[in-house]
């Protein structure tokens, strides 16, 4: 959201409007970026400036309100356009995914055209661009595994700054020239499909019409900016910046800011402001529990070392749970002494990074008395870092606001240290609500707060906020918003019913949230290019789910889940930070390694899909249930009754299933009781 003024700020919505999510392409962790040399205004940012982990979205734990697309901010004006193009496969979005597919789709042969709204490569790190944004996935593991690009690339960070990512994102482009199959400045406003020519119409706010035969989706996680329906925001008279939009040139010296929200993104922000600005007053609903990030330098020499291991690296990220080549305990927390368990703590803590999640025990998010354990540890080790009482209070409360790793563990540098500043105030917003905005600052319910700025750190319409913004309609014409309006519904997390030859990767309902960006993005981004080869190799015009095959998999996704703590958390992960959105388990947890099992099973016998060969029509469906090897539900009332299948009942926190799991979570798909905790608590 571009800096502006009450009196703008209702037109400006008007022109937010013209960026939406599809333009995104994914991220694993989260911040800003252009690439390729394209960097207006940019200065090498000092290591005072840059140690902090890089956004994943946050929860909106600031007020309630309504998801607003912003514009692009950056751009570059659009190329000429090519009004009609005819295409094998449309690539909506140029992060992460979508250089990975044009990559892997050229080798097949196949004529490509990719849409990217913003001016260059990059996706989410082309998009954010706030102080302090950083990746928390730490090298070498953020990286596509493209031998001729890691080859010849070298980071200088264990943690990479956004400018490091967007450079790295120009030389994938020099090295791969990939920007000869993309348009960029062209956001996808409409989508739709043609069964009887078993094409795809894409249309784009730039003017181009494509049309191809397979459409994927690499719009990415965490886009669609989140601003909650402040009361009396349009009458605020200073700057309002939103952390998804942040225009160059800011500047907060000698200026009192109000910063909303207490997230990944806030946390990085926090970090650069309390140390720029007069004044930073942060207000808050839950506080994060960071972890030590242990930033440090990666000499030529360090780079230059790891280079022979990288592709076993990359291969053994594929075969784990969270897409890195670590594990965690094959114990529980009190299955070892309080020594040993105090001193494995502290070592998990000195390494930094996600390892206090990922390497910790293993019933961390399966039994309270253990999280609880691992918080007590956690609460001592940030108390002891704040020297205010009311602060250390807020931040670090004695009794946790919300089981430690069901919402996102943010990385800090000096976080609580900034915290404890005195021109740094914390606003805790449930015992001293927001009022209303006026003119020049935040009416509360103990007084009023004057600020010549408020940032916006409220987060994004997380997992579906891309797709349901795009135009996206299946064969029947109704809008992919309106078919999920009550609920997600896919299969594997890539495809959906309805939607013949459209796949999604960085997608609901797959591992996403809870793993490495790059590494289940490339197992998801292999799986379609794979289908894609095998559906041309036998001449199949179609694929497409059906809807048992997606009731099942929603089934086992929230059977899983039900099994954790994560249900008693309300966060971006389950959409409870937008308000009429239902929340949902959104995320796989049995991890990437049993994931991309049961997707290449799929694979075999088209097993829970819909095929249709060329010059043939579409199968009777009792046929193609049985083909797939799925059930037909005889009404739609039995899709709530599988449902309530794997219904928990909580008691005394304590949770049962009222059927045996084995008639819910079918031959092939991960026991819960399997579920490590490295596969249920890494975050991407």
């Amino acid at each position: 959201m571009a800096s502006t003024t009450g009196d703008n700020l209702t037109s400006l919505e008007g022109d937010m409007l013209a960026v939406d999510q599809n333009a995104v392409a994914d991220s694993s962790a989260t911040a800003a970026v252009v690439a390729n040399g394209s960097i207006p205004n940019e200065t090498p940012s000092t290591e005072e400036n840059e140690s902090h982990p890089g956004p994943g979205g946050e929860d909106d734990d600031s007020g309630k309100g309504s998801a607003i697309p912003t514009t692009p901010g950056h751009s570059h004006p659009p190329a000429s356009v090519t009004p009609q193009i005819d295409t094998d496969v449309v690539v909506v979005g140029a992060g992460f995914s979508g250089i990975s597919a044009i990559y892997r789709l050229r080798k097949l042969g196949l004529k490509i055209q990719a849409f990217e709204a913003g001016s260059d490569f990059g996706g989410v790190w082309y998009w954010n661009r706030y102080p302090g944004a950083r990746v928390d996935s730490e090298t070498p593991f953020y990286q596509l595994n493209i031998p001729e690009v890691w080859r010849t690339w070298n980071f200088s960070k264990r943690f990479p700054d956004h400018i490091e990512l967007r450079r790295y994102f120009a030389h994938i482009d020099a090295t791969l020239n990939l920007r000869k199959d993309v348009e960029f400045n062209a956001r996808v406003i409409d989508a739709s499909y043609n069964a009887q020519r078993g094409r795809w119409t894409v249309q784009t706010d730039a003017g181009h019409t494509a049309t191809a035969k397979y459409l994927i989706l690499a719009t990415g996680l965490l886009h669609r900016r989140f601003i909650p329906d402040f009361p009396g925001l349009d009458r605020y008279q200073g700057e309002v910046h939103h952390s998804g939009f942040w225009p160059d040139g800011v500047d907060v010296r000698g200026k009192k800011v109000a910063l909303i929200g207490a997230g990944a993104t806030a946390v990085q922000i926090t970090q650069e402001l309390g140390k720029q600005a007069d004044q930073l007053t942060v207000f808050l609903r839950r506080p994060s529990y960071c972890l030590p990030m242990q930033q440090r330098a990666w000499s030529k020499l360090e780079n230059l070392g790891w280079k022979p291991y990288l592709e076993r690296l990359f291969k053994q990220g594929r075969l784990s749970r969270a897409g890195m080549p670590n594990e965690g305990q094959p114990c529980g927390v009190f299955d070892v002494t309080q020594e040993e368990r105090e001193k494995y703590f502290e070592e998990l803590w000195a390494r930094g990074a996600f390892n206090f999640q990922m390497c910790n025990y293993n019933n961390v998010l399966l039994d309270k008395k253990a999280n609880r354990e691992v918080y007590n540890f956690w609460l001592k080790k940030t108390r002891q870092r704040i020297s205010d009482p009311v602060k250390r209070d807020i931040m670090a409360p004695l009794e946790p606001p919300y089981f430690f790793g069901t919402k996102r563990n943010p990385l800090e540098h000096d976080y609580y240290e900034v915290i404890d500043q005195p021109n740094v105030e914390i606003v805790d917003l449930n015992k001293t609500p927001l009022e209303t905005f006026d003119q020049t600052g935040m009416i509360m319910t103990d007084k009023k707060r004057e600020f010549d700025m408020v940032v916006l750190a409220t987060g994004f319409d997380s997992f579906t906020g891309s797709l349901t913004n795009m135009g996206l309609k299946n064969k029947d014409g109704v809008d992919i918003k309106d078919v999920w309006k009550d609920g997600i519904w896919t299969y594997l997390g890539m495809m959906c019913s309805g939607f013949p030859n459209m796949f999604m990767t960085y997608s609901p309902q797959a591992p996403t949230a809870l793993s490495n960006g790059p590494t289940i993005l490339e197992c998801q981004v292999d799986f379609v290019v794979d289908s894609i080869a095998k559906l041309e190799r036998e001449n199949i015009k179609s694929i497409e789910p059906l809807h048992s095959a997606e009731v099942e998999w929603k089934q086992l996704i929230t059977t899983m889940n039900d099994r954790t703590l994560f249900p008693f958390t309300s966060s971006w992960w389950t959409g409870g930070n937008i308000p009429g959105k239902k929340a949902e388990p959104m995320t796989y947890i049995g991890g990437i390694d049993n994931y991309e099992k049961q997707c290449r099973a799929t694979m075999e016998n088209w097993k829970g899909f819909a095929v249709v060969k060329e010059d043939e029509e579409a199968q009777d469906g009792e046929k193609e249930e049985e083909k797939g090897g799925i059930k037909k539900e005889e009404e739609k009332g039995d899709i709530k009754k599988e449902q309530d299948k794997a219904v928990i009942k909580k008691n005394d926190g304590k949770k049962e299933l009222e059927k045996e799991e084995d008639e819910n979570i079918k031959s092939g798909f991960v026991h819960v009781e399997t579920v490590s905790v490295s596969a249920v608590e890494v975050h991407a």
